[in-house]
């Protein structure tokens, strides 16, 4: 009986080894995760999440996590008789939408976010960007061949006041944000995309790391001929990839892009679809996803 119970606790020992020399190098750094893809719809994978975040609190961390909330607002308008529709991959927000997302995202994928990390203890407090004037944005208009476009109420951010987030996380709580901006211009809110959302937060509080959960293993080295994941790469070299990147990755490695010029050690894309893929990306050798460091000095 002695001999099997020390062998199967042996692994584990070893595994919580490995993670050592990581859990020193992050104790006390701030964490910036952002939530999205399948991640936020299936209930194992919700689970792992809240699991994993909760973790890092404990391992003496402090995560941040930002959501959207793209299936399940299209969902609510669907039901409201909204059409969804897009342009340059952003969604058109008219203001009857707009109160849509508000209240999908702040009032149900928020508040099941915080119930879920909460099942753990005390930890996760809910605000949106427009709590405390933490996010504010003033009307964004994307261009389409070179001409802008009107897509509504979908803002892009000019000031981040982090006063709120930086008191919740020196109390030792977890703040659960909705990626929603008050108006600089007038009464309204905006609908800002959450990765842009994340990359700003982590380069305003001076992450250590950004992650960004996709529905994908990492940046791929040459889809869809391949499916070779890159790594790592620098700034510069994933600033030359952009224009060849598919829609849905062009905000996610924007992000990682600005937070990495912007004084945030590394970003991750990281597979969400991975049970535990924040704890294997934070603490272990291998790693998964790709990982985007500053140029190194003298390189540009």
């Amino acid at each position: 009986m002695t001999t099997t119970r020390k062998h199967t606790a042996l692994p584990k020992a070893q595994i919580l080894i490995e993670a050592l020399p990581w859990l020193t190098r992050h104790h006390g750094k701030t964490v910036v995760i952002k939530f999205g893809g399948n991640a936020m719809v299936d209930e194992d994978l919700k689970a792992a999440f809240a699991q994993d975040v909760v973790f890092l609190r404990h391992a003496g961390l402090k995560p941040v996590v930002v959501h959207g909330g793209g299936p399940q607002i299209s969902a609510a308008l669907d039901r409201h008789g909204i059409v969804s529709e897009f342009k340059a991959g952003l969604r058109v927000t008219t203001e009857d939408a707009m109160d849509v997302v508000r209240m999908v995202l702040a009032g149900q994928v928020q508040r099941e976010l915080v119930g879920l990390l909460n099942q753990h203890g005390p930890f996760a407090v809910g605000l949106t960007g427009e709590d405390a004037h933490t996010l504010t944005a003033t009307k964004h208009r994307p261009r389409i061949d070179g001409e802008p476009v009107d897509i509504g109420r979908v803002g892009e951010i000019t000031d981040i006041d982090t006063g709120a987030i930086e008191a919740l996380l020196a109390d030792g709580r977890i703040p659960v944000v909705s990626s929603i901006a008050r108006s600089q211009d007038d009464h309204h809110v905006y609908n800002v995309n959450a990765d842009t959302v994340a990359a700003a937060l982590a380069a305003a509080l001076g992450a250590e790391t950004l992650m960004v959960l996709t529905d994908v293993e990492g940046l791929y080295e040459d889809w869809p001929n391949s499916d070779e994941v890159i790594s790592r790469l620098t700034a510069s070299q994933l600033e030359k990839l952009l224009p060849e990147l598919s829609s849905g990755m062009v905000p996610k490695m924007e992000g990682c892009l600005h937070a990495v010029r912007n004084g945030v050690t590394t970003a991750r894309v990281i597979d969400g679809r991975v049970q535990h893929s924040i704890l294997l990306e934070i603490f272990t050798d291998e790693g998964i996803g790709t990982m985007v460091v500053p140029d190194e000095q003298g390189e540009s």
